[in-house]
């Protein structure tokens, strides 16, 4: 029997305006009224400026300079700035900003959690309070972009111990040599945390590399099948001098490294819940006015079977997540708390676009019907801070009392 060929109009996430569709036990309302409008005033943004141009970005691998003033004027991080009055917001309302962005696009969740979390987190964390009333203001309102660099092309999971770019003190100076590899923002950022190894003590510091630093090079990773907006850069590093006011005062060893990975890892877990949540309602979409056999195909046993595991996995992802930020915002959260969560959710994530493109079929790998895209950066979140494997072994290290498999 030969059906209709009527094909839907190609739309994303952000049908209707209002609370997302995939948030099917409403754990939006878990946040203030106050939160709710935040979110709210985000999701419109999103909705109107960014929707309508990161599909032609993607294909371009190129990124949307003009949305970065927008980012600011939301005021997402204006808390950061040392002389702001606001109070800084809670773990569930920063969750809930990271589903919201991985919801539209992942590579722009991805752009803001690296700028936000990982390089103004280190300088919150980690910086003087000369250092923080000197580049919180500016990033606070993206006027100045952060990067972080940790990752190198030797060292992935083994950079804690195998981290190789180092740190020789001359003077009032340091000199950094070294490499590192997939840093997101890093072609365009203005500040660059790196991550070095002092030669003399080899403890690993933290250094603030400003734009245009002699010695310092960042060149784009080409030919990227995920993430393609994110603007990931190889960096070299020779003879690279930083000033000691450019040293993080208060990054003094490793551990204030994953001190600043244990924040940021529970992030990933919610941009994977915002990427499941974007997939599910295009493919709930597409089910209501794709036409199979002279009907809807969401009427159909097995597509309505795919639509409702994509949303089970979402609902328990999202449980997991907004229970993970209340044990931090109550201060009682565990390290491999983050870890299960990151772990998780990424699996529970990969496993819910591939349904979505399958509920797609052939159109769930073009472009313009943007599963398809949700499908390739889900492989990039599976991966990065930290892949599941090291998750399991942290996790499995807690609830086994401290029986450790990590290679030493």
């Amino acid at each position: 029997m030969s059906g209709t060929t009527q094909l839907p109009t190609p739309s994303g996430p952000y049908l209707d305006k209002g609370p997302l569709p995939a948030d099917f036990y409403a754990f939006e309302d878990l946040l203030t009224d106050s939160e709710r409008e935040k979110i709210e005033s985000v999701r419109e943004f999103l909705r109107a400026q960014a929707a309508p141009i990161v599909d032609d970005y993607w294909a371009r691998a190129e990124f949307p300079f003009q949305l970065v003033e927008g980012f600011g004027s939301l005021g997402l991080v204006d808390w950061a700035d040392p002389d702001s009055t606001e109070p800084r917001p809670s773990n569930l309302f920063s969750g809930f900003l990271a589903l919201e962005f991985a919801h539209a696009d992942a590579s722009l969740a991805t752009f803001c959690g690296v700028h936000t979390g990982l390089a103004m987190g280190t300088v919150l964390a980690c910086g003087s309070d000369e250092q923080k009333r000197r580049w919180l203001p500016l990033m606070s309102r993206f006027e100045k972009i952060g990067a972080f660099a940790l990752t190198e092309p030797h060292g992935g999971s083994d950079v804690a111990g195998g981290l190789r770019t180092t740190a020789r003190r001359d003077g009032d100076e340091w000199i950094l040599d070294g490499a590192k590899r997939w840093i997101g923002n890093a072609t365009f950022a203005d500040m660059v945390v790196v991550w070095a190894r002092d030669v003399e003590t080899q403890h690993v510091l933290g250094f603030v590399v400003e734009k245009d630093t002699p010695g310092f090079t960042a060149t784009k990773i080409e030919n990227k099948m995920a993430l393609r907006i994110v603007q990931n850069a190889d960096i070299v590093l020779e003879g690279c001098r930083v000033p000691e006011a450019n040293r993080l005062q208060n990054a003094n060893t490793f551990k204030d490294t994953a001190g600043i990975l244990r924040q940021t890892r529970s992030g990933v877990a919610w941009q994977a819940v915002g990427v499941m949540f974007g997939a599910y309602e295009i493919a709930l979409q597409y089910a209501k006015e794709r036409e199979q056999f002279g009907r809807p195909i969401g009427g159909f046993q097995l597509v309505q079977d795919l639509l409702v595991k994509m949303l089970g996995n979402a609902t328990a992802s999202c449980g997991m997540v907004t229970r993970l930020a209340q044990l931090q915002d109550a201060g009682i959260f565990r390290d491999e708390q983050s870890a299960l969560a990151k772990a998780y959710c990424t699996v529970r994530m990969r496993e819910s676009v591939g349904w979505a493109r399958e509920l797609l079929a052939g159109n769930g790998i073009v472009l313009d019907y943007k599963v398809g895209r949700f499908v390739a950066d889900a492989e990039a979140l599976y991966s990065y801070e930290g892949t599941r494997e090291i998750q399991t072994l942290i996790v499995g290290r807690a609830v086994t009392g401290g029986l450790s498999a990590f290679v030493k």
